[in-house]
């Protein structure tokens, strides 16, 4: 049935509700009510408490990018100096975008969806960011069966990658060695290319990676497919009863990895070179400020970190009580999650620290590995060389990885399962989440396959980091613009009963859109074809690539389609400009005070001014 679109001066209907609704199925739909009709809220489920709400945050944001990204994207883009640009961006970037998000989801108490109720035309943005972050969840939960893979390895009276195996030849130098062995050892062949043991257990043992994937991705590593199937089994514990039972063990999910991350803090600064390598890391690089590569890096990193623009966090914000004072929480989050990156970048450059004072190299960059290797190569290489109980702490650095997962991928799958039951109610939950659990189980056993690595870096640039930079870009106008910053800030003043800072209002508006349009056209400029350890891909696949990316950013086109040719028998030009009004059933849920926002809307509406430079302020400052 086609819902009725209004001007914001003239909303059909508002609502809101000071208290929790009623538990109940979340579809998080509702259908257009009339006065005489006196309707009864929806249904849908509610945060137990305000406090489950931000510890389901914080074990969302802080993740397994803050272990083993940040300290790396930091180190090549000018140690210290970076934390210059990081800051900025999370000023101008990161906490607006995440307070925004809260703000929509809370006001609207709907998934990334129906969200864009707001604006019609603009809901492909929403499908475009499910089908990215269904695909983050496959290869995240990947990345947990490895961390769960090394966990388990943790408890053998010897650390399997802490030696050499024959096979691997005189190339390996055994990662156990002190530092007489491997002077010894590095003497001997010095032209040549030596790893350790721990580079080789990973990449031969772990992976059994293959060169390249010219003739398929091989067969998937027994040991990881049942470390996924756990992974997956956890989720699933976890997410089975929605939020009812993933609000009450983000408590755990948030604060024990701070308690591992306290003990390995204390270890790592105890031990010989430690300070070395947590200079290396803050010492700045002064002349990286001017590179634009820098400033992408700080962008993508605070998209990776605090998961802005991929709906989770409107997902989250969904469940809270009309009035939640969010912006506390999105304060507390956005400052936590930094404070983390850089807690853990002293933990893991302490321990690199160590490692190249044990393997007598003074050179600490040439034990760092970037990215997942990080975590997986240079760490377990320098916790071997521990004298005392190495696998105590290899056990607690792996089992703080495999939490911090958990808390993200929660966040992540729920979000896709809760689009699914948004759309399709009288489906039962349970179904929807064994369903997508599977499919999403089936799918990562592609990333634990020999070629598996090459799977998760094509997905994770073609179908994840171009499709959200470009719907970020659109869902910031779509909100700012097309809904109208204006509209925004009288929505938070009867939400929150506070009027929005100058600071949100330029963010959102001019800065952060202008912001994210120059990463992605860096993007575009800067693109070379994609590798994976400057192996390139057969040719087909960045053809397909391309497409997939198309998918996922031609989302916007089919459903601002749709949201034109589904409205009355108007003209055309009728249909177009509606298509940009709020639908209907726009607006908080409970229909109990939809007559007190209509009357705080007419109250509050001024006379439209002309002229494009008074619109534009008038968007801006009201």
């Amino acid at each position: 049935m086609y819902k009725q679109r209004t001007g914001i001066e003239n909303p059909s209907y508002v609502s809101s509700n000071d208290d929790p609704v009623e538990d109940g199925d979340q579809n998080g739909s509702c259908e257009v009510q009339t006065e005489a009709e006196e309707p009864s809220a929806p249904k849908r489920d509610n945060w137990g408490n305000d406090i489950e709400f931000l510890m389901s945050c914080i074990a969302l944001s802080v993740g397994l990018g803050n272990v083993w990204r940040f300290p790396f994207i930091a180190l090549e883009n000018g140690g210290g100096a970076f934390l210059i640009p990081y800051l900025i961006t999370l000023f101008l970037v990161g906490k607006p975008i995440y307070y925004l998000e809260m703000i929509l989801g809370q006001f609207s108490s709907r998934a990334n969806v129906k969200m864009y109720n707001y604006a019609p035309i603009m809901r492909g943005i929403a499908y475009g960011q499910t089908m990215a972050i269904f695909f983050v969840t496959t290869y995240y939960s990947s990345l947990m069966a490895l961390t769960l893979h090394y966990f388990i390895d943790s408890f053998y009276p010897t650390l399997p990658w802490s030696y050499c195996r024959k096979e691997w030849g005189d190339l390996c130098i055994d990662s156990k060695l002190d530092s007489d062995e491997s002077r010894k050892r590095a003497q001997q062949n010095s032209t040549a290319v030596k790893k350790s043991s721990a580079e080789f257990y990973f990449i031969n043992i772990v992976l059994q990676e293959k060169s390249n994937i010219d003739d398929g991705l091989g067969v998937p590593n027994w040991k990881l497919v049942l470390t996924l199937a756990f992974a997956w089994l956890v989720i699933t514990v976890v997410i089975f009863k929605g939020i009812k039972s993933s609000g009450k063990v983000a408590y755990f999910l948030a604060i024990f990895p701070y308690v591992i991350l306290l003990v390995l803090l204390i270890r790592a600064l105890t031990l010989p070179g430690a300070f070395d390598g947590v200079l290396f890391f803050l010492t700045p690089q002064w002349d990286k400020l001017l590179d634009a590569k820098v400033w992408y890096a700080a962008v993508t990193q605070v998209f990776f970190s605090l998961t802005v623009c991929y709906g989770v966090v409107v997902m989250y914000a969904s469940f809270n009580r009309f009035r939640h004072n969010i912006r506390r929480d999105c304060n507390i989050v956005t400052s936590l999650d930094t404070l983390t990156s850089l807690l853990s970048g002293i933990v893991i450059f302490g321990i690199l620290g160590n490692l190249a004072y044990e393997s007598n190299n003074p050179n600490i960059k040439s034990v760092v590995k970037s990215g997942p290797a990080l975590a997986f190569i240079s760490y377990p290489d320098a916790i071997a060389k521990f004298q005392t109980m190495p696998q105590i702490f290899s056990a607690f650095f792996f089992l703080m990885l495999f939490i911090l997962g958990i808390g993200s991928n929660v966040g992540i799958i729920s979000t896709v399962i809760t689009v699914i039951s948004d759309q399709f109610p009288n489906i039962k939950r349970w179904i929807v989440v064994l369903a997508s659990v599977l499919i999403c189980y089936g799918l990562a056993l592609l990333y634990v396959t020999p070629g598996g690595q090459f799977v998760l870096n094509y997905i994770d640039f073609y179908a994840v980091t171009l499709v959200v930079t470009v719907l970020g870009v659109f869902e910031l106008l779509s909100a700012s613009w097309i809904y109208g910053v204006k509209n925004i800030c009288r929505d938070i003043k009867f939400m929150l009963g506070v009027e929005t800072s100058v600071y949100y209002r330029i963010c959102w508006a001019i800065i952060t859109p202008i912001f994210m349009a120059a990463v992605y056209i860096y993007m575009l400029v800067d693109y070379k074809p994609l590798t994976y350890n400057d192996v390139r891909y057969p040719e087909s696949l960045y053809a397909l690539g391309w497409c997939i990316t198309a998918i996922g950013v031609g989302q916007l086109l089919i459903w601002g389609s749709y949201a034109i040719w589904s409205g009355p028998e108007l003209s055309f030009d009728e249909r177009f400009r509606g298509a940009f009004k709020p639908a209907s059933d726009w607006g908080p849920l409970d229909p109990t005070a939809l007559k007190e926002y209509q009357d705080f809307v007419r109250e509050t509406t001024s006379i439209k001014k002309t002229g494009t430079w008074s619109k534009i302020l008038d968007n801006i400052f009201g």
